[in-house]
C-alpha cells in the first residue's frame, strides 16, 4: 500500500512539473517578448530626447554637394582646425562651395567648429546670411577617418568617421562606409553611436541579389534587427527571406516554409506562429507598413507593430536618415569640399 502510494506521488509530481514547465514555457515566451519590447521602447525614448536625434532628423532640401561633385578628397588634404569664418565676398561656382571656414591650427584629424545654427539649417550653409558670422562657434565636427572619391558613371568610394559635440558635450559618433563599384555593386554600413552606448545602424548590399537591415543596439546586444532578402527577376524583386530580431527572440519568415517560425534563444517554439500583415507592396517594414500577428503558445495573440508604437515614429526617422546619409551629404562633405578647394 505504501508502495502504491509512493508510487501515485511521484506520477502526480510527474504531471505538476509537465504543467508546470508547459506554463512557465508559454510565460518565458511572453514575459521575455514583453520585456524585450520594453528595452527596446525605453532605448528609443532615450535616444528622441537626444540632441544627436534632433540633428539627425533635419530633413533639408539642400543640395547635395556629391550632385555635382567629381574628385579625390582623402582625410590629409583637409586635415587641420576651422573655424567657421565665411568669404562674403567670393561667390561659390557649380558645385564648387563658398569659402566657409579660416584654418586656425594643425591637426592629423578635420576639425571644424560651427554655429550649431547651420546643422540644424544645412540650407544655409549654401546661402551665407552675413549675419550668420556673429553666431558662436558652438559645435564641433571632429573627422578622425575621411575620404571621398568620386568619378563619372557614378563610382564611388566613401569613408567617415566622426564625432560631435554640442556646447563642449559629446553627443555620438558617426560611422559611414560606402562604395559603388561595377564588379560588387552597391553596399553600405552606417551607424550612429549616441551617450549610454546606444547604436542604431543601417546596411544595404545589392548585386545580383540585395541584403538590407537596420538594427538597434545597446554596446554590442541586439536589442532590435530587421533584415530582408531579395532577389531580382526580369521586372521585379522578390522577397525571400525575412528575419525580425527582438533580443533573443527570432522570427523568419523564408520563401519554401510554410509556416513562419518563431525561435527564442535559438530554439523552435513549436506551439508559436505568426502572419506578417503588409499595408503596402513593396518596402514594406516594422517601423512602417508591416505589422506581425505573433501567436504564443498559450493561444493569445499580441501585434508587434502596436507594442512597438512608441518607438515606431522615431526609429523610422532615424533609420531613413541613416540610409539616405543626410547629414554626412548636406553638411559634412559640403565642408569638406570648401575646405579641399579653398585650401
Amino acid at each position: 500500500m505504501k508502495k502504491y502510494i509512493a508510487l501515485s506521488a511521484a506520477f502526480m509530481v510527474l504531471i505538476m512539473w509537465g504543467c508546470s514547465k508547459t506554463e512557465n514555457d508559454t510565460l518565458s515566451l511572453k514575459y521575455t517578448l514583453e520585456r524585450n519590447v520594453a528595452d527596446i521602447n525605453s532605448a528609443m525614448n532615450y535616444i528622441s530626447n537626444t540632441t544627436a536625434c534632433e540633428i539627425l532628423s533635419v530633413n533639408s532640401s539642400a543640395y547635395k554637394c556629391e550632385e555635382g561633385f567629381r574628385d579625390s578628397i582623402a582625410l590629409d588634404l583637409i586635415a587641420g582646425i576651422y573655424e567657421f569664418q565665411p568669404d562674403l565676398v567670393n561667390f561659390s561656382m557649380f558645385f564648387i562651395p563658398y569659402k566657409l571656414f579660416e584654418k586656425t591650427g594643425e591637426s592629423e584629424r578635420m576639425i571644424v567648429n560651427m554655429p550649431h545654427k547651420l546643422i540644424y539649417h544645412p540650407e544655409y550653409l549654401y546661402n551665407i546670411n552675413p549675419f550668420d558670422t556673429l553666431l558662436e562657434n558652438d559645435f564641433t565636427i571632429s573627422a578622425s577617418d575621411y575620404h571621398l572619391y568620386y568619378s563619372w558613371g557614378s563610382k564611388y568610394d566613401y569613408k567617415l568617421t566622426a564625432d560631435f559635440t554640442f556646447d563642449s558635450e559629446d553627443i555620438g559618433t558617426l560611422e559611414i562606409i560606402s562604395a559603388d563599384q561595377e564588379e560588387s555593386g552597391l553596399t553600405y554600413t552606417s551607424e550612429y553611436t549616441f551617450n549610454e552606448g546606444f547604436k542604431i545602424g543601417v546596411g544595404f548590399q545589392s548585386d545580383y541579389s540585395s541584403v538590407s537591415y537596420f538594427d538597434l543596439k545597446q554596446d554590442d546586444l541586439i536589442l532590435l534587427r530587421e533584415t530582408v532578402t531579395r532577389v531580382k527577376n526580369d521586372s521585379d524583386e522578390k522577397e525571400v527571406k525575412y528575419m525580425l530580431t527582438i533580443g533573443n527572440i527570432d522570427i523568419v519568415k523564408m520563401t519554401g516554409v510554410d509556416s513562419i517560425q518563431v525561435y527564442l534563444d535559438g530554439v523552435l517554439q513549436q506551439n508559436a506562429g505568426a502572419v506578417i500583415i503588409d499595408t503596402t507592396y513593396f518596402g514594406a517594414s516594422i517601423r512602417h507598413e508591416r505589422d506581425i500577428l505573433l501567436t504564443l503558445d498559450n493561444g493569445t495573440t499580441v501585434k508587434i507593430g502596436d507594442m512597438l508604437k512608441p518607438a515606431k515614429k522615431t526609429l523610422a526617422i532615424l533609420v531613413d536618415s541613416l540610409h539616405s546619409m543626410n547629414f554626412a551629404s548636406y553638411i559634412i562633405n559640403y565642408i569638406a569640399v570648401s575646405i579641399y578647394y579653398h585650401s
